[in-house]
């Protein structure tokens, strides 16, 4: 098996069932392939695995377009993995491993959540399923809980395991040559931010602007309309403002505040987030999701407070390259931003990490950095901040790694990782093979022939 069929089948049982929680629904919309003769094909411990089990995350991946190989092979892996999760489960009500109701709640609520917005609404997964939002939520409680009764056990599994630098150096020795990752250019890049303020007069102006929309809307008017032709959320204008569901803890505090108090087709006051001032119209409620449509206006930096930022970046920029100052010392001393304790790096959200991609960066950014050299600094370059506000900043490209062969002196780190994750991988199966060999388990003949990572102990 090589590093990325390692890396790729750790993550696999890593995430177990968290990616296909909803494939633990009947499926209504695809009756015709999906209606099978349901039985029992496996039991581990006391928890049964039913062919209707398999049918349904078949056919959501599929759905998904997340098949690779054949059925057989798809619907045998299906297979491994729900045994993987049962002989979790199985160790967690040994352990007595408690999981409360909150807990369970908590986690459905936020998963539900972002399958609504996957879908687009509320409406749409209910009519996708065949199933009421009660009913889909009284289905996935039991499947959420050993969920999380399973990632419990895991992480006891790998929580102590750790590598050594011998351990580092024989793992990545025992990589094929023909399989160690090729790294591609990576950048490291730190910021002094210049975000002039808004002014009172603009926000009160925006205030007013807003005022008159909800006049406008209470004498008669179209709220949609007028969130088509004046709101600047570009996500939801063109839907005439509306939002689709959400539940609590996903929208802005303040909004939420107001959002939730308002009966259906109320009109709220304006109210100040931090993306701007918005007036709320309440669509419709159910239980603790509520779909609302809004009317965003930003207040706008004025084009000399801007102007006058630039030109107090210049100015920076200039007492850096006369090394009047050091680059950390400037960050320390001007920058506006919130990472100007930590030299102004940029943090990827992809990986927390401070190294980028290309292509993990603002097109902005990376079209400046890429005509630049490691320790050069940049002109004021325009940015936005929190997508609405305008701002510049002084970019300094603090290193650049050339596209290599994955190696030790250059990638330690990533392949520190790598060998953890490897490490921990084998912790989970010889625990797998450990607590199968002592787990009553019977798989139906159909599924013997199945290729199983693990020799599962038929009785």
């Amino acid at each position: 098996m090589n590093l990325k069929n390692k890396v790729q089948k750790f993550s696999g049982i890593n995430l177990i069932g968290l990616v296909c929680l909803m494939a633990g629904l009947s499926l209504t919309t695809t009756a015709q392939e999906s209606q099978v003769i349901d039985q029992v094909v496996a039991v581990v411990g006391k928890s049964v695995i039913l062919e209707s089990d398999i049918q349904n995350q078949y056919l959501n991946y599929r759905s998904q377009g997340g098949i690779v190989g054949s059925a057989t092979e798809v619907r045998c892996s299906i297979l491994e993995d729900l045994m993987y999760q049962k002989l979790m489960v199985t160790q967690a009500e040994a352990d007595s491993v408690i999981v409360t109701d909150d807990q369970v709640d908590s986690d459905l609520e936020r998963r539900i959540s972002s399958f609504i917005q996957q879908f687009g609404s509320q409406e749409k997964m209910e009519q996708y399923y065949g199933k009421t939002l009660v009913e889909i939520k009284k289905e996935l409680h039991v499947i959420v809980k050993e969920q999380l009764l399973a990632q419990q056990v895991q992480n006891d599994i790998i929580n102590n395991v750790t590598v050594t630098p011998s351990e580092i150096k024989v793992f990545y020795k025992s990589i094929p040559t023909d399989s160690i990752p090729m790294i591609k250019t990576e950048y490291e890049i730190a910021e002094i931010v210049k975000n002039p303020p808004v002014s009172i007069e603009e926000k009160v102006r925006v205030k007013e602007q807003l005022m008159d929309l909800r006049k406008r809307i209470l004498e008669g008017e179209n709220f949609s309309t007028l969130a088509i032709l004046y709101s600047e959320d570009p996500g939801s204008a063109k839907k005439g403002g509306e939002l689709g569901f959400y539940g609590r803890g996903q929208l802005y505090p303040e909004f939420e505040a107001v959002a939730f108090k308002l009966k259906e087709g109320e009109i709220s006051t304006v109210l100040e987030t931090e993306a701007g001032y918005h007036i709320i119209q309440m669509i419709e409620r159910k239980g603790d999701y509520i779909n609302v449509r809004h009317i965003l206006l930003v207040p706008k930096v004025s084009p000399v407070d801007l102007m006058k930022a630039k030109q107090s970046l210049d100015s920076i920029a200039q007492l850096i390259r006369s090394d009047s100052i050091t680059f950390d010392k400037a960050v320390e001393k001007f920058s506006d931003a919130d990472n100007k304790n930590n030299g102004g790096i940029l943090v990827n959200e992809y990986s927390m990490g401070t190294t980028f991609e290309a292509e993990q960066l603002d097109p902005q950014v990376s079209f400046t950095i890429d005509k630049m050299k490691v320790g050069e600094l940049s002109n004021p370059v325009p940015m936005k901040i929190d997508k609405q506000k305008d701002a510049y900043r002084l970019l300094m490209l603090k290193s650049k790694t050339q596209p290599h062969i994955a190696n030790m002196q250059d990638d330690y780190a990533r392949i520190q990782q790598w060998a953890l994750q490897d490490k921990q991988m084998k912790a989970i199966n010889k625990w797998i093979d450990n607590k199968a060999e002592h787990t009553y388990v019977r798989v139906v003949e159909e599924y013997k022939t199945c290729p199983f990572v693990h020799q599962w102990i038929i009785r």
